[in-house]
């Protein structure tokens, strides 16, 4: 429910604060008071249209802040926790108007689109007026209305899913019709193809692999003679290892002679020898790792030369071919075994048809029976107001060859204000005064089911009186004690039945100079003089104060 409106800096409200409690809110004064300003301000905060125009003059900018108490798994909170954004059991609706005509939006003080506002703000709050078209004269929501009526939300339900399970049948049956068609027409190819890349055995990276083996055998095969020319010069015929080792021998034999002249010579030779003895073990090693067998070379080329055919026959990346054999593989298996495989997707599919179409019959039925309940509560509300000649229906038309998630009835709510009249959409038929009454009509027969939390009805009483209003105060009234209402209203008879009255008026501010708009909720003694002011106008005699006086009892009787 409404628990706190704030308007500030819009036309004519400077700044504004009004609480509101559960039960019938009437908001009454004289016209041009303010009453549709206060009606714009809220709307915005509802994530309605934004005008530069709303925003006071010679301000920046204005902001309507709206405050809901709300339970735990409200739609609204579903509109939230799908945006990311928390639910702390009070929502929080702010919409900045600048006067440069852009507007802000935000939800518990976190910046949202303003498409989400609205989205949030149609699930909290109906408006109900002779010119408004968001609520029960959106055809749309009339299915959605008649199986809430009925308590059929839960069959509604469970026909979703089955249309889920109907819709992937049918699917997986179109795809696989469609793959055994393709398969057919490529048959002679595709099984040429796949023998071929069968035998090729393809591997995803294959080629790159072998590549960098060929690469390496390549360059190996460039170094390896001269690893081993080298290796000849350090350890073969003509290594100078076995000349100086004798050299070694040689001198050693003198080194008792002369052993300072010969021992720095025999050491520096050792060293020399010691050297070419670890080059050669350095080479051996490289020649190992060299490795170049030619026949290997070629087999690697020739597998090389066959995968990048295969990619320019195929014109399928090498890296592409493993993929490229199974899909031929399994269109090939396709063609084998895809008529067994048709004959249980088509079955499947007709039994997902069968339990859909039972379910959507059953359903069709259940509306059908559900909406002359309907229409026999909706047409006792209209006499008491004033609609005693006119007749509501639940118009369902039904086609099982344009099925849906919720089943194949269009449902579309029907009026006909006199006999002998063509009936017609409740919108196009019923007149602004006429309009208003049935949506009343219809809301005290729906009651709270689904229905927002919070209803507006707009001047539903305009150019009725009497006992017209006082059946429409009445309904109202009843109505309030299953959903928050709030009426602007100037028939006293609907005034004397709120739990909470707010008087809108203008005050001169600056000597005359400026008027603003205020809003206050009346005590008793006061609440009988607007009434009462209501009833006789500008001069409120004592009639019409006894008369205020009668309605009041009358209400709470």
């Amino acid at each position: 429910m409404l628990a706190r409106l704030s308007i500030r800096d819009i036309v004519l409200i400077e700044r504004l604060d009004i609480e509101f409690f559960r039960g019938l809110a009437v908001l009454t004064g004289e016209t041009g008071a303010g009453k549709s300003i206060l009606l714009d301000a809220f709307a915005l905060a509802l994530g309605g249209r934004g005008d530069a125009g709303l925003v006071r003059h010679g301000v920046e900018q204005g902001q309507v802040t709206a405050v809901f108490d709300i339970p735990r798994g409200h739609p609204a909170s579903v509109i939230l926790a799908d945006n990311g954004l928390d639910d702390t059991g009070e929502m929080i609706l702010r919409r900045v108007q600048l006067a440069d005509g852009r507007t802000r939006a935000f939800i518990n003080d976190q910046a949202i689109s303003v498409q989400t506002l609205k989205a949030v703000g149609s699930a909290l709050v109906e408006i109900h007026g002779q010119h408004d078209e968001r609520a029960l004269v959106d055809a749309s929501t009339h299915r959605r209305l008649l199986d809430a009526f009925a308590g059929l939300e839960k069959d509604v339900v469970a026909l979703e899913a089955l249309w889920d399970a109907r819709r992937s049948a049918l699917t997986a049956l179109d795809e696989h019709r469609a793959g055994m068609e393709r398969a057919a027409r490529e048959a002679d190819y595709l099984r040429h193809a796949s023998d071929e890349l069968k035998k090729l055995k393809p591997k995803d990276g294959e080629e790159t692999a072998l590549a960098e083996r060929r690469t390496g055998m390549m360059q190996g095969e460039k170094i390896a003679a001269d690893l081993r020319e080298a290796q000849d010069a350090v350890s073969g015929n003509h290594s100078p290892v076995s000349s100086l080792s004798a050299a070694v021998r040689r001198l050693e034999r003198r080194a008792g002679n002369s052993p300072a002249l010969v021992e720095p010579a025999v050491k520096a030779i050792d060293a020399a020898i010691n050297a070419l003895e670890e080059a050669d073990q350095h080479l051996t090693a490289a020649l190992i790792a060299a490795d170049f067998d030619p026949s290997e070379l070629e087999r690697i080329e020739e597998r090389l030369f066959a995968l990048r055919a295969a990619s320019r026959k195929y014109s399928t990346p090498v890296d592409g071919l493993a993929a490229l054999a199974a899909k031929y593989a399994a269109d090939v298996a396709l063609i084998d075994a895809g008529a067994d495989q048709l004959k249980k997707l088509e079955a499947a599919a007709a039994e997902a048809d069968k339990r859909y179409s039972a379910a959507a019959t059953k359903l069709s039925a259940a509306r059908i029976k559900s909406s002359e309940k309907l229409n026999k509560a909706v047409n006792a509300e209209l006499a008491p107001l004033k609609l005693e000649r006119a007749k509501f229906m639940a118009q369902i038309d039904s086609d099982p060859k344009s099925p849906g998630p919720q089943g194949f009835d269009r449902v579309e709510f029907w009026v006909q204000t006199n006999p002998g009249t063509k009936p017609g959409p409740m919108m196009k038929v019923a007149s602004g005064g006429e309009l208003s009454r049935f949506l009343l009509a219809l809301k005290v027969v729906l009651s709270d089911k689904g229905s927002a939390p919070t209803l507006v009805f707009d001047e539903i009483d305009t150019g009725v009186g009497g006992a017209v209003a006082d059946a429409i105060g009445a309904r109202l009234a009843r109505l309030a004690g299953k959903v928050q209402v709030m009426a602007v209203t100037h028939a006293p008879q609907v005034a004397a039945r709120a739990s909470q009255h707010l008087l809108i008026s203008k005050d001169a501010l600056d000597k005359g100079k400026r008027v603003a708009t205020r809003v206050n909720a009346l005590a008793p003694d006061h609440r009988r003089e607007e009434i009462a002011r209501m009833l006789a106008g500008a001069e409120i005699t004592a009639e019409a104060r006894a008369a205020a006086d009668r309605l009041l009892r009358a209400a709470t009787a």
